[in-house]
Parts: C-alpha cells; structure tokens; sequence
C-alpha cells in the first residue's frame, strides 16, 4: 500500500485519532438528534465521532452532520463493501470496522475512504501492517486482552499504535492512554444510546469535557 491512497489514508487516521483521547462510539436510533448530540460534544471539546451502521437512522445522521465545520465523523461497523458506498455517499469522512477483510480494505481505497480496521490478534495485527495500516483498532480490547495484551504486542510490533474500543470505560480508559502504543481510545459511555434517546445533551456536554481532560 505504498501508493498516494496509503500515504493519505494513514495521515488521516492519524489526524483523527489524534483530534483527542477518546473517540465516541455513537448507536443513534432518531437522526434528528445528530446535530444536537455533536453540537453538545464539541462544546464539550470533542470533535470526532463514530457513529456505527447499527441503526437505521445511522447513514441519515451522518449525512446530517457531515457538513459541520471542524467535525470528523466517521462511520463504524463497516461489514461490507456496500457499507463503504453508504457511508462515503452519507458523507463519512472516515470508516471503521471491528475487523477487517480483503472486500473492506479494497473497497475503502477504491472510495479513497480513510480506514481504521480492526484486528484482535498478533497475526492480524501483522497481516494489516503488512498492507500499510500503521494504526489500528484493537477490537474488542477487554474480551481480547485489554492493556496486559497491548503491551505484549508492543514489543514485536512496536510501530503499530491503536485505538481499544470495547468494553473501555471512563474507570479504565487512562489505563489504555497510558500506553505508548494507544494513540486513543474508543468509548460509549460519553453519549450512551440512552443518554441520546433523552436528550440529555448538558450530560453528554460534561462527559465529552471529562473525556478530553483524560491522558
């Protein structure tokens, strides 16, 4: 993947996981609250998102957020080469997936789609580097390891760096940041599908300014 995509790709990545140390994990059911939920987040300091392909309504809030100035929204739970078409046409600026296969990688470099793939093991892990992907998600990072096994990682494959999502939480998320191969980290707790269906945008504003203040 030395070509301009992979050149590009990796230097997106890498401005979007480091807009901040905790990268939201959005499951929103009514698009409606799109603009309210990140309007709240960026008050509160956070200024990417993931909002997943588990809902319904998920392309339509990326399409209504995707304009936001100074916004990275990405779009997660990429399963499919038609999952890269949705969310490149909704206007996602990036893709993720909790793993990753060859239709994905190939799909995303054919959409010119920036990609954070997946991967729970050392040979995964590899087989990524091998093709170019420098960061990486570590998915699901507790049921996988969590931070015993990032450090393990981190002696073979010192340059690789992640983002653990799943099953990080505001109680174990500096563990993670604290690593020297964790550039972020991804989490649902600073907007919980519930704390979005409420509404509860000054909640969602006071987790995003906690979040950002981790480290």
């Amino acid at each position: 993947m030395a070509d301009g995509w992979g050149a590009n790709m990796s230097a997106s990545i890498k401005e979007v996981c480091s807009s901040g140390p905790v990268v939201p994990v959005i499951e929103i059911e009514n698009a409606d609250h799109a603009i309210p939920l990140v309007e709240a987040l960026m008050r509160g300091g956070v200024n990417v998102v993931e909002i997943t392909l588990r809902t319904p309504q998920a392309l339509d809030a990326i399409q209504n957020v995707s304009g936001i100035k100074g916004l990275h929204v990405g779009a997660g739970t990429l399963l499919s080469a038609q999952d890269v078409t949705n969310a490149k046409n909704a206007g996602a600026s990036f893709g993720v997936s909790p793993g990753s296969t060859q239709e994905l990688i190939d799909t995303c470099k054919n959409q010119s789609m920036p990609f954070l793939p997946g991967a729970a093991t050392p040979s995964e892990v590899a087989n990524l580097k091998a093709q170019g992907f420098e960061i990486q998600k570590f998915f699901p990072a507790e049921a996988a390891g969590g931070v015993a096994m990032l450090k393990a990682i981190s002696g073979p494959m010192q340059d690789i760096t992640f983002c653990p999502t799943g099953g990080v939480s505001i109680e174990n998320a500096s563990s993670y940041l604290s690593l020297p191969n964790v550039i972020c980290v991804g989490g649902s707790w600073i907007a919980s599908k519930k704390l979005i269906a409420d509404q509860a945008w000054g909640i969602i504003e006071a987790n995003a300014k906690t979040a950002s203040a981790l480290s």
